[in-house]
């Protein structure tokens, strides 16, 4: 999604996806497929896709691809192929910090400008 209010990547905190992992935790209907043709999504792993839904498969509101624990360390266990909507995901983007908040994690830069 794109927010006409959002600076861009130059001015949004340096957050590691690989530390976090919300985005991937936060929602069942969030990671739709969009603009995949069926070539790309039998890339992915069957495990991992909804069918009946046009999604990835979720457990509760985590992605079953999200390997880790959300806030610690985390990996896409199928980041090589994973769905355009994950592609697009940015750290510090409006949604990272809506999922962010979701999982009590910082969503600021504080004063001194450390991430927190």
């Amino acid at each position: 999604m794109i927010d006409p209010n959002d600076d861009g990547p130059a001015h949004r905190p340096e957050w590691s996806c690989q530390a976090c992992g919300a985005c991937c935790a936060t929602s069942a209907e969030w990671p739709r497929f969009s603009l995949e043709t069926e070539a790309d999504l039998a890339r992915i792993p069957a495990a991992h896709v909804d069918d009946g839904a046009g999604r990835m498969r979720c457990e509760g509101d985590r992605c079953t691809a999200l390997a880790g624990e959300v806030g610690k360390a985390t990996a896409c266990s199928v980041y090589a192929v994973r769905p355009l909507v994950c592609r697009e995901c940015e750290p510090g983007d409006p949604e990272c910090l809506i999922a962010r908040a979701r999982w009590g994690l910082p969503t600021a830069v504080d004063t001194r400008g450390a991430i927190g």
